[in-house]
């Protein structure tokens, strides 16, 4: 009996260390996925042509969206980008459908090897409270994982750390994303290495997430707003633009 219960004992030990482990903060790749590995590959090449970029942007398809060109005005993000962050070299790692997982591995696997900017710019989070639904209490220290991470690799550059942007997809995101947006402020106040901000608001109107701003309700079919049209990028690169002339040199 009493080897049965040693038996169980030590079976149930890795499941419970395992348990207790945040996937959000784990280093976890998509090179299975053929666009996705081919996007990596490429932006290690970019980072290569570019080595003296002084800006590197870090994130998700919202960053990935300052390269879109669609056509229709609202859609056409590039000229933003041209205006914004073109003459400092700058160079766009946004990964489309990207958690804090998938950018923390990518910058376990060279993201910005032989880079030396002297801003990076990090916009993650919005898709850990998407499919894979980590909420606040996973994805904060998952976003500090981000920071300290791009930090040791990048220690010539100051971090601007964006809040989560607001997006129209459930209650639940709304608080998750307040709540997550509320802890790095705290988390940041005061640090001589990052600066936190939280945009949100130029995205808003009456505290609500302004659907007008969006490009994803104007899309055929429609989907939940989430990605910022230009004119609500506008606003985000006008918002940190003192921060950014204030590192950039």
């Amino acid at each position: 009996m009493k080897r049965w219960l040693l038996a169980c004992a030590l079976l149930a030990a890795p499941v419970a260390a395992w348990a207790k482990v945040n996937l959000a903060t784990a280093p976890i790749g998509r090179m299975d996925l053929p666009w996705w590995h081919k996007q990596f590959e490429q932006s290690l090449a970019e980072g290569r042509a570019q080595p003296d970029a002084r800006i590197v942007w870090l994130g998700d398809s919202i960053t990935y969206y300052w390269q879109r060109h669609g056509g229709h005005g609202y859609d056409d993000v590039r000229p933003v980008w041209e205006q914004y962050y073109a003459p400092y070299g700058a160079l766009d790692f946004g990964f489309i459908g990207d958690t804090t997982a998938s950018l923390i591995w990518r910058l376990d696997h060279g993201q910005v090897a032989g880079l030396h900017p002297q801003l990076a710019i990090i916009l993650i989070g919005a898709n850990n409270f998407g499919r894979v639904h980590w909420d606040a209490a996973m994805t904060v220290p998952a976003v500090e994982a981000v920071v300290k991470n791009a930090h040791q690799r990048l220690p010539g550059a100051h971090i601007l750390l964006l809040g989560v942007l607001p997006s129209i997809r459930s209650a639940w995101v709304d608080e998750q994303t307040l709540a997550t947006n509320a802890a790095l402020a705290r988390h940041y106040a005061g640090s001589a290495e990052v600066t936190f901000m939280d945009v949100g608001g130029v995205l808003e109107q009456g505290g609500k997430a302004d659907a007008s701003l969006f490009v994803d309700p104007r899309l055929t079919p429609p989907a939940p707003a989430l990605h910022p049209d230009a004119q609500g990028m506008r606003r985000i690169a006008e918002a940190i633009a003192p921060v950014v002339a204030r590192y950039v040199k």
